[in-house]
Formats: structure tokens, C-alpha cells, sequence
């Protein structure tokens, strides 16, 4: 048996479900096409080459700089992991939640109104750049809302598993929202995919 580092697959920059302008007016199309052609593919090309370097490391059992791979790893991998969800989680069809993701959010977070409300709260709350999310948590079966840094994965970072994100780095929303970061957040409710974020649920669980 061959080392999973000699076997694996390249990581690609995936396709976006819709068209660059499908969000507008929401997300415009200038954004989505930066943020998708420039910012996601930037994370994907430097995980593969991080994940080339830790090849050679771990080949020369160098410890060193198996260690020093690490947050290049961390950022890379998770900026790619974070917008591959969300791409999905946006989508210019509405949909409803599923009646199982409805009845967790009343039961776990006064139902949807007030869920909009925590979400808002965390990714406006972000110092700088991360994410706000809506998570499942395995052990409790319950939903969270959480935020990360950066692009620190969820799941690895806290244990939930990501249902929906709120990208809130500058380049997400700068371009259309300038400085207004609650503005973006409150718009962006309308090209939420719930038929996306439900189907993560029930995998989840």
C-alpha cells in the first residue's frame, strides 16, 4: 500500500452552480466573479502546493517543516473547504427549509426570525475577516450558531458540522456594501439555497 499523500487527487476549483450575475442585485457580478475566479482558485492552487511541500517533508522525515506547512494548510484548506459550502448555500431560486431544519431552528433557536438575528450578531461581531455559520452538533443533535477566524474551518475548529455560511472577509462584500457589513448580511437572506443547507441537515444527522 502506497502513503495517502502519493495516491491523492488534485484539489479543483469547482464549478459554480449559476451564473456570475444569477445573485444580483444581492451579490453583484463583479464580486462573485473575483471572489470565485481570483480569492477561491488563490486557496485551491496553494493548498496543492502545500500539500506538494508536505509530501517532500514528510518523504525526508523533516519535522521541521512538517510543522511550518501547518497554517499554510490550515488557511488554504479551509478557504477551500468554507466557499465550496458556499457557493452551494447561495442560489437565485427560492426554497423553503426542510420541515425537519424548521423544527430544529424553533426548537434550538426561536425559530427562523431570531435565527437571522444571532447570525447577524455573530458575523457582524467578527473583528476582521471570518465566517459566521450554522452548525450541527453531533453530540448534542442540536443546532449552533458560531463564528471562526480567518478561514478556519468549521468543523475541524469546533466540531460542528457547517449547514450555512456567512463569508464575511472584505472581498465577499466591499465592492457593492463598502464599509456596511449588515447590510450585506441582511440582503443575503434572499438567495439563501434552504433546499442546500436542509439536504446538509439530513446528512448531518
Amino acid at each position: 500500500l502506497r502513503p495517502f499523500w502519493e495516491c491523492r487527487n488534485k484539489h479543483t476549483l469547482p464549478d459554480l452552480p449559476y451564473d456570475f450575475g444569477a445573485l444580483e442585485p444581492v451579490i453583484c457580478r463583479e464580486i462573485m466573479e473575483v471572489h470565485h475566479q481570483k480569492h477561491h482558485n488563490a486557496y485551491v492552487t496553494n493548498l496543492n502546493a502545500a500539500e506538494e511541500q508536505l509530501k517532500e517533508a514528510v518523504a525526508k522525515n523533516d519535522a521541521s517543516k512538517i510543522i511550518q506547512l501547518g497554517s499554510a494548510l490550515k488557511f488554504n484548506g479551509g478557504g477551500h473547504i468554507n466557499h465550496s459550502i458556499f457557493w452551494k448555500n447561495l442560489s437565485p431560486d427560492r426554497s423553503d427549509p426542510s420541515a425537519e431544519l424548521k423544527k430544529l431552528l424553533d426548537r434550538d433557536l426561536q425559530g427562523l426570525d431570531n435565527f437571522k438575528k444571532e447570525m447577524k450578531a455573530a458575523a457582524v461581531a467578527v473583528q476582521g475577516s471570518g465566517w459566521a455559520w450554522l452548525g450541527y452538533n453531533k453530540k448534542t443533535k442540536a443546532l449552533q450558531v458560531a463564528a471562526c477566524p480567518n478561514q478556519d474551518p468549521l468543523e475541524a475548529t469546533t466540531g460542528l458540522v457547517p449547514l450555512f455560511g456567512i463569508d464575511v472577509w472584505e472581498h465577499a462584500y466591499y465592492l457593492q456594501y463598502k464599509n456596511l457589513r449588515p447590510n450585506y448580511v441582511d440582503a443575503i437572506w434572499d438567495v439563501v439555497n434552504w433546499k442546500d443547507v436542509s439536504e446538509r441537515l439530513a446528512k448531518a444527522q
